[in-house]
């Protein structure tokens, strides 16, 4: 069977692709996902795997000619007898393996390890650091890598225990999202890694030790039990018993990794942390470390590096500013009717969905109503294209401890009534803070809500999500003196107000629309029908 191999496309305002560098030349065999060009664009720089496995029968294209998107450049003959052969590197320190062993000897299931893509608009991740070499034994859930992308720095545990045949991309490559980074043998190791785990159990159980570090070698052992109920990484494991972590204050880091996982960051930070208290200024909250350090200064300044999370946030940003035209208006809606409902409702309705009411189902059932009135602001824009969404997928900021952002959203959320959409939310912020949100849930977004009320700030001006051309952000919920007119007549009464301010992108929508969609979200507020929720 013959493959084509196409010019991809790299972004929605790519159309074409100039090839660098071919990696393999006509009657090469290549195997599935292993790189066989690079590719430059406006947009990016990145190499191109092969889509099968076979021979590079022909190459239509060469070096330094610009191609158009979709078009073939490469063909690939499937139909090959001679057999392609991945050798994985000999495990010397594993006495349970007696011969080095091929992916075909095996006899197992490969399973690829792909950059995940982790946050609203990502479409890259950047290796780190490989924690296993090719033709290591991993078990399930050890850690792998690390990545680094512009939403959060995480460890990616192995999804099976195995061997890992191939590393595609080394440190400190950038990939994009949804790309084979890895490869995964998963049959005839298990045996071997649980009597390998064992051995080396076994060896710092027994280990002979002076009285000096006694101690040291009882925390080693308490975090062998102590694994058994949360687990730990090797690497988080070694930092600990260097830096004598006991097993409680172990488990009182939060975790930031996947899962809650404790990570290499989470740790080190931890050991900073303690290095740098000056007095006893440190507080157990629920059971997770939360430290608040008085830092030691030379009384002038401290210089505090960004992390690689506030960078990307920081280009992010930037590529936002620089790609909308941001307009923000601002109006104030009375919200004492759905406050009155919440207060009256919000016991029976949590003993009945077991979700605490708020304020945001109802604010996105209004955003809702406005968005099918007003359906310009539920678009985005390609090149002089307006492209009009047909569905609402709403989506809403979830803050990340211990800092960063992602924007999970609704899909459908046209489709859902009030209560509907309070399960959604609640769904959504759970995956989001347990780092279960998928690919699914973080793309696809056409609208997006800021509640930085929660915090209790009144107003902001949110900068938009892109490729959106706004964003909502509501604030906090506040009582204050109101003129009302009550049987004809003007007083004053106490009201529960709060301000909406929308940003939106003024190369598609004017001050005029974005007046009319504010009007209609605060007119759908203080008049929603609470009848029947």
């Amino acid at each position: 069977m013959k493959v084509n191999v196409v010019m991809p496309k790299m972004g929605e305002s790519i159309t074409e692709g100039t090839i660098i560098k071919w990696h393999k030349q006509p009657g090469d065999f290549v195997k599935k996902d292993e790189i066989i060009f690079e590719i430059t664009t406006d947009k990016v720089d990145t190499e191109i795997p092969s889509p099968s496995d076979g021979v590079l029968s022909e190459i239509l294209f060469q070096e330094q000619e610009t191609v158009e998107v979709d078009t073939v450049v490469a063909v690939i003959d499937t139909e090959i007898k001679e057999q392609i052969k991945t050798i994985i590197p000999e495990k010397k320190d594993i006495k349970e393996i007696d011969e080095t062993p091929s992916t075909n000897q095996l006899g197992g299931d490969i399973i690829d390890i792909i950059m995940p893509q982790l946050g609203e608009s990502l479409t890259e991740g950047t290796i780190l650091k490989w924690y296993k070499k090719a033709g290591e034994i991993v078990e399930k859930d050890e850690i792998l890598l690390e990545i680094s992308t512009d939403k959060v720095d995480t460890e990616i545990p192995s999804p099976e225990s195995g061997v890992l045949t191939n590393i595609l991309f080394d440190e400190q490559k950038t990939v994009q999202v949804g790309t084979v980074i890895a490869q995964l043998t998963t049959s005839g190791f298990k045996k071997s890694v649980e009597k390998e785990k064992t051995l080396l159990e076994k060896e710092i159980v027994n280990t002979k030790v002076s009285d000096d570090s006694a101690k040291t070698n009882a925390i080693v052992r308490e975090n062998i039990d102590f694994k058994q109920d949360k687990y730990y990484s090797p690497v988080v494991l070694n930092i600990a018993q260097k830096e004598n972590i006991s097993p409680y204050e172990l488990s009182t880091i939060f975790g930031t990794g996947l899962d809650g996982r404790v990570t290499k960051k989470d740790v080190l930070n931890f050991v900073d942390k303690k290095k740098n208290i000056g007095g006893n200024e440190v507080s157990i909250k629920s059971g997770k470390e939360e430290i608040q350090p008085a830092f030691k200064d030379d009384g002038s300044s401290t210089v505090i590096p960004m992390d690689n999370i506030r960078q990307k946030i920081m280009e992010h940003m930037i590529k936002s500013r620089d790609t909308s035209v941001h307009v923000s208006e601002l109006i104030e809606a009375d919200m004492t009717k759905i406050q009155n409902f919440i207060k009256s409702n919000k016991d029976n309705f949590y003993s009945k969905e077991n979700i605490k009411l708020t304020f945001l189902p109802f604010i996105a059932y209004a955003s809702i109503k406005a968005l099918k009135e007003h359906p310009l602001i539920n678009s985005s824009i390609k090149n002089t294209d307006i492209i009009l969404k047909k569905n609402i997928n709403l989506g809403i900021a979830v803050a990340l401890k211990p800092d960063g952002l992602i924007v999970p959203n609704i899909k459908n959320a046209e489709r859902k009534n009030i209560k509907e959409l309070a399960a959604a939310i609640a769904e959504l912020s759970e995956k989001a803070k347990n780092k279960k949100l998928t690919t699914e849930d973080i793309t696809g977004g056409t609208f997006t809500i800021s509640n930085y009320g929660v915090f209790g700030t009144l107003f902001g001006t949110p900068i938009i999500n892109q490729p959106e051309v706004a964003i909502l952000g509501v604030g906090a919920v506040t009582k204050k003196p109101v003129a009302v007119e009550i049987n004809g007549a003007d007083t004053i009464a106490i009201r529960s107000m709060m301000y909406i301010v929308l940003s939106h992108d003024h190369r598609l929508i004017d001050g005029m629309l974005g007046g009319k969609f504010l009007k209609s979200l605060k007119d759908n507020l203080e008049n929603l029908d609470l009848t029947h929720i």
